[in-house]
């Protein structure tokens, strides 16, 4: 039988679709993956299965949503990040924002332990660490700004220190040490790097030693900005003088309280003097502040707080009978379930609010105290009354023996029946 003669066009065709199926066998298996390009304009980038490595290997900081599209804190987070994403983009230390649908890549959750929606991850130089701070546009700039800076960052010249300043922001606490060696203070950096600048200058002006107030070196000095507040410590830089020092400046001497400030105290222990006023905002209560900010200044051991009915009236109804106690009202707060009150400085009268205050310190020091428990919705640094808890366990307990008893009564009616 004669061969089938076969046009030269037909013999070529196989290779031709070899030649145009290779490459992009190459491309989806050994072949060099594709460069993770960088939005120029600062946007949220899209990531997934297929471009999530590349993403972290291309850049130094990427900060990344895991979410889900029918959770409903992930819809209210995005349009903080697509707020925030420009502005950590055109940082000194630029922060690339990502986002990841977690529900439909499910390995790549997994991978790294998403639980939860929305789960944000700050990878730095590939390696992630959560993210718990705050959702709102500015403060999570903020944030992140904080936690990508160097753990001490060395300061040459006014400028620099002046610069670092203005750049730090008014979000945190900062320590600067004019003169003070970086050892010092390095493990400080680290330790508090989620809570306050740390740096160390190392050449500076008389005048600026006019600014912050020190008349010798070394100093550290700590400023609170948002809160108006400034200190100098001396040393001994050694021992817990340093650490003390330190510890007690991340927070301003007197504290609103709100809820944001309530996710401040959780990892001081001290206890905190809480003083209930009528209205935070009104001259009256704007004098008191200033005379608990001298006696904070004496009694470093303590926090000294405040709180306006008008401000948050369902925090101060524990602290506060509205039928029979005056305001402004002092007790002394565990921070939980318990409070002291000072025996004969139950109330502030009018008059000379630093005497009153002196003698409320020394009656709760003396012992002068009655204790009791924090009454009805509580306040606690958890959000819930682990009474409410337990009353709650019981409940479902008993529901489910009721329902337990129920089955068993109709098991043997029923295979009866059968």
């Amino acid at each position: 039988m004669a061969p089938v003669a076969v046009d030269k066009p037909q013999r070529l065709l196989p290779l031709i679709a070899l030649a145009l199926v290779l490459p992009a066998c190459l491309a989806s298996g050994g072949g060099e993956p594709a460069k993770f390009q960088i939005p120029r304009d600062g946007s949220v980038v899209e990531l997934d299965e297929g471009n999530f490595d590349a993403a972290v290997a291309a850049v130094d900081y990427l900060f990344v949503d895991f979410h889900a599209p029918w959770c409903g804190h992930c819809k209210r987070l995005a349009p903080q990040l697509d707020e925030a994403a420009p502005v950590l983009a055109a940082l000194s230390t630029p922060i690339v924002v990502a986002k990841v649908n977690a529900e439909k890549y499910k390995k790549l959750g997994s991978k790294y332990g998403v639980d939860g929606f929305p789960t944000l991850l700050l990878f730095d130089h590939g390696v992630p660490t959560e993210y718990t701070g705050s959702r709102k546009a500015g403060l999570l700039i903020e944030s992140l700004k904080k936690l990508v800076a160097p753990a001490v960052s060395v300061l040459e010249f006014d400028s620099a220190i002046k610069s670092f300043v203005q750049e730090a922001g008014s979000d945190f606490p900062l320590f600067i040490g004019f003169g003070v060696d970086e050892s010092s203070i390095a493990e400080y950096g680290v330790k508090y790097k989620k809570k306050a600048w740390f740096s160390i200058a190392k050449d500076f002006s008389e005048d600026l030693m006019s600014v912050y107030d020190f008349d010798k070196i070394p100093a550290l000095v700590s400023l609170n900005i948002k809160y108006n507040e400034q200190s100098v410590f001396y040393g001994p830089f050694e021992g817990t003088f340093l650490d003390d020092f330190i510890r007690q400046s991340l927070l301003p001497k007197t504290l609103p309280i709100n809820a944001e400030t309530l996710k401040m105290l959780k990892d001081d222990d001290r206890k905190v003097v809480l003083t209930v006023v009528e209205d935070e905002s009104d001259e009256s209560s704007m004098q008191l502040i200033k005379v608990l900010r001298s006696a904070a200044n004496a009694n470093h051991d303590l926090v000294f707080g405040y709180v306006g009915v008008k401000q948050w009236e369902e925090f101060t109804k524990p602290f506060h009978d509205s039928k029979s106690s005056q305001l402004p009202n002092m007790v002394v707060w565990d921070k939980d379930q318990e409070y002291e009150v000072v025996e004969g400085s139950e109330s502030l009268q009018e008059g000379d609010h630093g005497s009153q205050i002196s003698r409320f310190l020394e009656g709760y020091r003396a012992g002068r105290t009655i204790k009791k428990r924090v009454g009805g919705r509580s306040p606690t640094l958890l959000g819930v009354n682990p009474l409410y808890i337990l009353l709650f366990l019981v409940v479902v307990l008993i529901a489910l023996m009721f329902f337990t008893g129920q089955g068993e009564d109709r098991q043997p009616t029923r295979a009866h029946q059968e």
